[in-house]
């Protein structure tokens, strides 16, 4: 807590002050190319404005393409030698999913980095277009059918580039408000037991526990990918805009602890580049620091319970 308020750097030599392009000062990833999901706004756009900034050809997915479009026009004003894509995706749809995983891979690009960014926060309870609670289905759902399905892509450039391939998912300190045991497998889509937070909060175990599985398996396998986990802070952004009130309390009772959007995009943009994470995989990063994770986190039972449970819900919704 010391170090979240005071900025304090921790052993990578980086802390909560610090911000992305500090933390990736004098990298040269001109043969890198990259996916973010949501990178149109928050800390998506900020993410890949600078990943642009240290030469990495990005790929933003986006719901909104027209916002996509204009973060895209922002990044080359300030860096007109920028490589960027858009392409349309809505995670919380099966079928755009799959149309943006064929997209890219019909451009015939490498992929050495996939950010699973995007993410919505204690919406009222719904259900996606394919029938599943909006913020799991959004959340993990989306982005575990997209790793998925970009996998052997991922493979296929680690091996012919001889370049580590990185997998980061985005979760939160949220993941220890969840429900009584972790995931509602069972009552994944009940109304009557749905509270908004406690589901955010599953959403992000399922961010945490589908990271650390993939890395075991990847690890067992031996690809040259790794996987990891990052909390980016508290940052005001859109992300909020279903807690006007919560975070008007938030911003009086915790303003010591809220980050800007370049210091939000910190830990991304470090776990993304930074070469002093060479090898290192299934870990969780705060703060461009290794945390621990709630129990529940580490649960490895849970997380192949969670990759079989979603493996069967999109066989069974797509």
């Amino acid at each position: 807590m010391l170090r979240l308020i005071t900025g304090i750097a921790g052993p990578s030599g980086f802390g909560s002050a610090s911000t992305a392009e500090q933390v990736t000062h004098e990298i040269d990833a001109s043969n890198f190319t990259a996916i973010i999901t949501g990178g149109a706004s928050g800390i998506g756009v900020e993410t890949a404005r600078v990943l642009a900034l240290r030469k990495v050809h990005v790929v933003i997915g986006a719901r909104n393409i027209e916002a996509a479009n204009e973060a895209k026009q922002m990044i080359l004003n300030g860096n007109e030698n920028a490589r960027i894509d858009v392409l349309k995706l809505d995670l919380a749809s099966l079928k755009s999913v799959k149309a943006f995983a064929d997209s890219f891979i019909a451009l015939n690009l490498p992929l050495n980095i996939l950010i699973n960014n995007a993410g919505i926060m204690f919406c009222p309870y719904q259900l996606s277009e394919d029938g599943i609670e909006m913020q799991f289905a959004t959340n993990h759902l989306g982005h575990f059918y997209l790793t998925n399905l970009l996998l052997e892509k991922m493979k296929d450039t680690a091996k012919s580039s001889g370049i580590e391939g990185r997998i980061l998912n985005l979760t939160s300190v949220a993941h220890l408000h969840t429900y009584e045991k972790g995931i509602q497998f069972e009552h994944i889509n009940d109304q009557s037991s749905y509270q908004d937070k406690k589901a955010y909060g599953q959403s992000k175990l399922a961010n945490l526990l589908h990271a650390n599985e993939l890395s075991r398996r990847l690890q067992i396998e031996g690809a040259n990918i790794t996987v990891n986990s990052v909390h980016p802070g508290l940052i005001k952004t859109n992300l909020y805009k279903h807690s006007d009130n919560l975070i008007k309390f938030l911003g009086v009772a915790t303003c010591l602890l809220w980050k800007n959007v370049p210091q939000g995009a910190a830990t991304t943009c470090y776990a993304a580049l930074h070469p002093s994470l060479k090898g290192i995989s299934g870990k969780y990063y705060v703060d461009c620091n290794e945390y621990q994770p709630g129990k529940l986190a580490k649960d490895e039972g849970l997380a192949k319970t969670l990759w079989d449970f979603s493996q069967n819900l999109i066989n069974a919704k797509s």
